[in-house]
């Protein structure tokens, strides 16, 4: 079967999934790092490259390749959860709560390997980049598809949510930034 329609058949069918049917499904999709090397574009000055793989009205599978030179900025992913595969090489991961004057703290930093498969739940902040010397693949399932991405710059003390082209990183354009959000700096 062609990789696309295996992906239409295996994800085509969730509607509203939970949390375990998502996590389900990515595992059985069984995608390596090697069914990703042609499909993923090269390098482009920005913590990742993307490639949407499936999308439809419930969910998304997303592959990335990541830089091996900085980390995504602090982020959530709106009102959607997902399920994060580390498909080549390891990845840090921080994970944030929310301090008094709504900007992200960090609460934990891990080493999530290859082959590991971890959740982000709705509003969950956190971070990703390459740890290690190998290439960083991973994969991403989420429902609904994202939208309404809160993006945070931890130096400015401030957060956006940015339009769908712009991913976890602070935008580059102004049409980028769907919302301007203002932080209490003083709380």
């Amino acid at each position: 079967m062609i990789f696309r329609e295996r992906l239409e058949s295996l994800l085509g069918d969730l509607k509203q999934p939970s949390a375990s049917e998502m996590k389900a499904a990515l595992i059985s999709l069984k995608i390596k790092k090697e069914d990703l090397a042609e499909i993923l574009p090269e390098d482009n000055g920005r913590p990742y490259t993307r490639t949407i793989l499936y999308k439809n009205d419930e969910i998304e599978l997303i592959a990335m390749k990541w830089s091996s030179e900085m980390d995504c900025a602090p982020h959530d992913h709106g009102s959607s959860a997902g399920w994060i595969q580390v498909a080549g090489g390891s990845s840090s991961h921080t994970i944030y709560k929310t301090g008094k004057n709504g900007m992200p703290v960090t609460h934990a930093v891990k080493i999530e390997p290859e082959g590991r498969v971890f959740y982000a739940p709705k509003r969950m902040i956190h971070k990703m980049g390459a740890a290690g010397s190998k290439r960083l693949i991973t994969l991403h399932l989420y429902s609904p598809p994202i939208t309404g991405m809160k993006v945070y710059d931890l130096e400015k003390c401030a957060a956006c949510i940015v339009s769908e082209e712009c991913g976890a990183w602070w935008p580059e354009e102004q049409r980028q930034i769907v919302k301007e959000i203002k932080m209490n700096l003083f709380s």
